[in-house]
C-alpha cells in the first residue's frame, strides 16, 4: 500500500497495462501472418490499437492521479482489439464486444471460462509469493475485491485469447458446446472439456521467458515472486 502512491508503484502498474497492449498487438500480428487475405484489415486494427496505447506513454505522477486515464485508454484499446478478433471469427460466431455475466455469445462464453481459470491461478500465485490478492494498484474501485489479481491478470489474458481463437481456427468449437440461458450463453460440460484440454496444453508449453525456458503455467508464479521481491526492495530503500 505504501508503494502504490509512489513513482515505483505507478510505473509497475503502468507496465502491466503496457504489457497487455503489447500482447494484443503481438497476437494480431501473428494472426495476420496466417491470414493474408485479411492482412489490410488486421493492419488497420493494429494501427488503431497502437495509437490508443500511445496515451500510456504520456502519463506521469501517481496511480490516483492517473487511474481514470489508464482505465480509459485500456478500455479504448480493448474495444478495438475485440472488434478485430470478431472480424476473424466464422460468420456464425462473430460477436459485439466483451460480455460477462452472462456472455452474450459463444466467443465470450469461452473467454470468460478461460479467464476464470487464470484468475484462480493468479490468486494462488499471489498468496504463495506473499502478495495480498486484495491490495492492488489500478482495480481498486470496489471494496473487498481482489484488486491485485485483477491487476496482474492483465499480463496473462492473452493466453486465454489465443487459446480461444485457435479453437475457432481449428474448427473445434461447435454450437453443441453451449447452452442458452436468459440473455446469453453458458459453456456446458462438453464445451468446458474442449476448452480445458486446449488451454492446459497451451499452458504446459515451454517458452523462452526472462532468460530461461519455462512452462507458461509457471510464469505467473515466477512473476509474482519477482514483483514481491521488487516491492520488498523498494520498501527497504524507503525505510533505509
Amino acid at each position: 500500500m505504501e508503494i502504490a502512491e509512489t513513482d515505483e508503484g505507478f510505473n509497475l502498474a503502468l507496465d502491466w497495462v503496457k504489457t497487455k497492449f503489447a500482447n494484443q498487438l503481438d497476437l494480431l500480428k501473428r494472426l495476420r501472418q496466417t491470414r493474408p487475405h485479411k492482412s489490410a484489415e488486421i493492419t488497420s486494427y493494429i494501427d488503431k490499437i497502437d495509437n490508443a496505447g500511445k496515451g500510456l506513454h504520456c502519463l506521469s505522477g501517481t496511480i490516483s492521479d492517473n487511474r481514470g486515464s489508464i482505465m480509459g485508454i485500456e478500455g479504448s484499446g480493448g474495444r478495438i482489439y475485440f472488434e478485430a478478433l470478431s472480424s476473424l471469427m466464422p460468420g456464425r460466431f462473430q460477436f459485439k464486444g466483451r460480455s460477462r455475466n452472462p456472455a452474450r455469445d459463444e466467443f465470450n462464453a469461452l473467454l470468460n471460462y478461460s479467464y476464470g481459470v487464470l484468475y484462480s491461478r493468479v490468486e494462488k500465485a499471489c498468496i504463495v509469493a506473499g502478495l495480498d490478492p486484495y491490495v492492488g494498484f489500478i482495480h481498486t474501485d470496489h471494496y473487498n475485491k481482489k484488486s491485485m489479481v485483477f491487476d496482474l491478470i492483465e499480463n496473462y489474458r492473452i493466453w486465454g485469447d489465443e487459446t480461444v481463437v485457435n479453437l475457432f481456427a481449428a474448427r473445434k468449437v461447435k454450437v453443441e458446446h453451449f447452452d442458452a440461458i436468459p440473455n446469453g450463453f453458458t459453456l456446458n460440460k462438453d464445451g468446458k472439456a474442449v476448452l480445458l484440454a486446449a488451454f492446459n496444453d497451451f499452458l504446459d508449453e515451454s517458452i523462452r521467458y526472462g532468460g530461461r525456458n519455462i512452462k507458461r503455467e509457471n510464469i505467473i508464479q515466477f512473476d509474482c515472486h519477482r514483483i514481491a521481491n521488487q516491492l520488498i526492495g523498494n520498501q527497504d530503500e524507503a525505510g533505509g
